[in-house]
């Protein structure tokens, strides 16, 4: 059923008369329901010359702009064919050329720019999906969005102004907001094309993101009067290539009288020299997290890459011998690590293990069975020694909160091996064990001043168990406030932190080795081997 009524018409033949496509004057007429737009651009031409009751022929007589400039469907055409067949995720478009569908040969609107023309149409959207599959992304359903020219504001602004004047002289009124938004139409049109073409729902919460960015070569042109006006709403910024950006614009449309507009711009707007192109078509895919908890058996592993002055100072890290697989399987761009604390290149994690967590960055391949991630796991642990994983498995970025949680809230276990320079006997170190909850204060070590700020901080020791060695050396088992510095309570690095060991015993006492024995943070959830 066609959407216009008798009371549309005026303004209908108004649009339709200065250059503006079928889909355009709906918008205008506030037809707010999709069914009218999805007709094919031929079947709606057909039905708005029926409903202004003149022939074709007689209608672009009436046209007062120079005759429009013509889609070039043989170029379009040939500009997505020569798209990257590489399966990258962002595709270019040639510069004279874009990607369009073999229609008509008919007049670029004057407001949408060719938006709401050959770029809804099944054989464009047919294109896209072609370039969407050849990307080599793993999907169910996706989010779909566009980039729009920044005139088209502009050019949407003075046909609403020549609209509203018309309407006026009938004492009508048309807000900006009766407008049915140029997005909203294109959604409404391609959300079912696209879904039908690739086999999935469009779903706003999706992970998977489909952007098509279309650009015009008139933007500077149309836009530069505004810039003019309103300078201060058009700065450089770093990451923009125009200062003609769509908030920019719609800030100044929002500033300028309408006299100064119309002084300015022409209402209707003038018939575009070329239509839009595609800038790039683009497939990402966000971030999916891994998390698990490693062992480190190694006194020689750092856990990141140690790089001293760009020199590397070992071969690997436990970031890398655990990152580097994921990064292949689930076939991502790049990747975060993080985990409840670190510890020393020199010192041991044992016992359950450190929690982790790995962002896998734009990932191509994002669905796993859990036996897929159990051989994931089993092969990052006969890859190395070095390290251990387990509990791996896949968790929400949200839930990896609960590990960070654990930062500074929770405690640790450790067991150190400690030598004094006075001969020590078993009762020298008893009463050791007797001691609870000793605060202590540190001041941020000295082997860790040139990374962190100079701080004063209250741990707190919650207990200590002794195991005589010899005259010189005896092994202490600590659990302690996360966050505390092991290292420094044996030594008292140079009275920085007190008490300490040395203090405590009235001798000189070293660390020799030290092992993290637990991490009492209950995440992620333990799974059976």
């Amino acid at each position: 059923m066609f959407p216009l009524t008798e009371e549309n018409k005026h303004v209908a033949q108004l649009l339709f008369s200065t250059g503006t496509c079928p889909r355009c004057i709906f918008r205008f007429c506030g037809v707010d329901f999709h069914a009218p737009y999805k007709h094919s651009y031929e079947e709606l031409l057909n039905d708005i010359q029926k409903f202004l009751k003149a022939e074709k022929d007689e209608l672009i007589l009436e046209v007062p702009n120079p005759p429009l400039k013509k889609i070039r469907l043989q170029e379009l055409e040939d500009g997505i064919d020569n798209l990257s067949q590489n399966g990258e995720s962002k595709i270019s478009v040639i510069e004279d050329g874009s990607i369009a569908s073999k229609l008509l040969n008919v007049n670029v609107c004057n407001v949408c720019l060719g938006i709401l023309q050959e770029f809804c149409e099944k054989e464009f959207i047919k294109k896209v999906c072609q370039k969407v599959e050849a990307s080599g992304f793993e999907f169910t359903n996706l989010v779909f969005s566009v980039s729009f020219p920044p005139q088209l504001s502009v050019r949407e602004h003075a046909a609403w102004l020549l609209v509203k004047q018309e309407m006026g002289k009938q004492s009508l009124s048309l807000g900006r907001n009766d407008i049915v938004q140029l997005k909203e139409a294109y959604k409404w049109i391609t959300y079912p094309l696209f879904s039908e073409e690739l086999g999935v729902p469009i779903d706003g919460k999706s992970l998977f993101e489909v952007s098509v960015v279309f650009a015009h070569p008139e933007t500077v042109g149309d836009c530069h009067f505004l810039g003019k006006i309103f300078p201060d709403c058009f700065k450089p910024a770093k990451n923009k290539q125009s200062v003609f950006t769509r908030m920019a614009v719609m800030k100044a449309l929002n500033k300028i009288k309408e006299e100064d507009f119309r002084k300015q711009f022409p209402c209707p707007p003038n018939s575009p020299k070329a239509v839009c192109t595609v800038l790039e078509i683009e497939c990402a895919h966000g971030a999916v997290f891994v998390a698990g908890r490693y062992n480190k058996y190694s006194r020689n592993l750092p856990q990141t890459p140690w790089i001293i002055d760009g020199e590397r100072k070992l071969e690997s890290s436990v970031e890398e011998l655990i990152s580097d697989h994921l990064l292949t399987v689930f076939k991502a761009e790049s990747f975060n690590f993080s985990s409840s604390g670190r510890e020393d290149v020199d010192v041991r994690t044992l016992g359950n293990g450190r929690p982790f967590a790995i962002e896998l960055v734009n990932p191509h391949r994002v669905h796993f069975t859990s036996q897929e991630i159990k051989e994931l796991q089993q092969k990052i642990n006969k890859s190395s020694n070095k390290i251990q994983v387990r509990d791996l498995q896949l968790v929400s970025r949200e839930a990896i909160g609960h590990m960070k949680e654990g930062e500074e809230e929770k405690t640790k276990t450790y067991s150190a091996l400690i030598w004094t320079n006075k001969v020590i006997q078993k009762k020298d170190i008893e009463f050791l064990n007797d001691i609870k909850d000793l605060k202590i204060e540190q001041k941020t070590p000295l082997r860790v001043l040139h990374r962190r700020p100079l701080a004063l901080r209250t741990r707190v020791i919650h207990s200590m168990e002794t195991h005589y060695v010899d005259e010189h050396h005896f092994r202490l088992y600590l659990k302690t406030q996360a966050g505390t510095y092991i290292k420094e309570f044996v030594h008292g690095d140079f009275g920085r932190t007190r008490p300490n060991i040395g203090s405590l015993m009235n001798v000189t006492a070293d660390i020799l080795e030290l092992d993290v024995e637990s991490v009492d943070v209950d995440w992620p959830p333990a799974l059976d081997d």
